[in-house]
């Protein structure tokens, strides 16, 4: 069983989908380990603790790929790299497959078997293999501090002989792994914090951690959460009466931090023109939905942009990435545990289960065709 793990081909991707420590688990479970030449630079891993570690370096990605059945990525493979992938074999990454047809069809017509890790199923015995969760744990420890570098102020109420500096006010909109990691990372900073969600189970986490809850709680509210945990779409009434309760909490706050997502959708819009307008100068909001559209109004993907009133929108794409070696860490982990499911341990050989439930959620392609029900093309 040949293992490549290739160097991302995005420049704004510094991750990488092995370590050193899953590399001797991958040996160790019987794969023949090849890594592409500084595919974990950008990760603080080099070369030399690969091979340390018992893999192969090659020079080039084709060098990495001859014969792998099995190939490692953060993100789906590019159109330059799709020909390089022996028929047959199996990729996993983070593919993002909604509203990508023509990517899936191209994976497809490459012959190739791929596997989304983000289409993983909540389920106690994926817990270990979830990297929505791994990943967003991550984005929402590393929004506080990239909103606090941007305010240029103290979080924490400080005493001093010169008087007292009043304590930062943070609110987290959207109270999902991010949420509650970026609540938990506010408090421990000393910040009097927030929070806002949809769905009513949220409540006494937000609460747990010391945070204040702020929503409209009506009838609702008590039914706004999907059997798998996510938040429903609110209706037009709701959304409008739960505007009307931020936008007069907002005006009081100094950094505002969104995480608002709904698979396979747009941001929902959180953030009006009008409540940033509210905000005082020297405010912050971090959007760590701008890569879906956005929750804030005017934010701009990979830009932080100054308001006429002088309040921050920081739009920083691939927000785990900005914690690359740590990203990559647990990411690899979540790989690793995934892949030993795919692994007979007598033959050591790779062999897929198809109809594994951990399988039929995540699998894209096969055999020349898209195979998911949720990326099926319309007979």
């Amino acid at each position: 069983m040949r293992i490549a793990v290739l160097a991302e081909s995005d420049a704004a991707e510094p991750r990488v989908a092995a370590v050193p420590e899953t590399v001797k688990k991958f040996i160790a479970l019987g794969g023949d380990v090849v890594v592409q030449a500084g595919a974990g630079k950008k990760a603080g891993v080099p070369d030399a603790e690969y091979e340390a570690a018992g893999a192969k370096i090659a020079a080039t990605a084709e060098e990495a790929l001859n014969g792998a059945d099995l190939v490692l990525k953060v993100r789906r493979p590019g159109a330059d790299e799709l020909p390089k992938i022996p028929k047959g074999a199996a990729v996993i990454a983070i593919m993002d497959p909604y509203g990508r047809e023509a990517e899936l069809k191209a994976m497809a017509d490459a012959g190739i078997s791929t596997f989304a890790m983000e289409l993983m199923p909540r389920i106690t015995r994926a817990q270990v293999m979830d990297v929505l969760s791994s990943q967003a744990n991550l984005a929402g420890y590393r929004a506080v501090i990239d909103g606090a570098a941007e305010y240029g102020r103290s979080l924490p109420m400080m005493m001093t002989a010169a008087g007292t500096v009043p304590a930062a006010r943070i609110f987290i909109m959207g109270v999902g792994v991010a949420g509650l990691q970026a609540i938990a990372t506010a408090r421990r900073l000393g910040a009097v914090v927030t929070a806002t969600d949809v769905r009513p189970a949220t409540k006494e986490q937000v609460e747990s951690l010391g945070a204040k809850f702020v929503a409209v709680e009506d009838e609702e509210f008590k039914q706004a959460e999907t059997s798998g945990g996510y938040a429903k779409e609110m209706s037009a009434e709701y959304q409008k009466k739960q505007a009307e309760l931020v936008k007069g909490h907002i005006a009081k706050q100094d950094i505002v931090i969104t995480t608002a997502l709904i698979p396979g959708r747009p941001a929902p819009k959180l953030v009006s023109e009008e409540m940033i307008a509210s905000m005082k100068p020297g405010s912050v909001l971090v959007d760590l939905a701008v890569e879906r559209g956005g929750n804030v109004a005017g934010a701009k993907a990979g830009e932080i942009v100054t308001t006429g009133n002088d309040v921050k929108i920081v739009g920083h794409i691939n927000v785990p990435g900005r914690l690359a070696a740590t990203a990559s860490s647990l990411y690899a982990r979540n790989l690793y545990a995934f892949v030993e499911t795919l692994v007979d341990k007598e033959s050591k050989a790779l062999a897929v289960k198809w109809d594994d439930e951990l399988v039929k959620a995540t699998n894209l392609t096969r055999d020349g065709a898209i195979v998911h029900d949720s990326f099926k093309p319309a007979a």
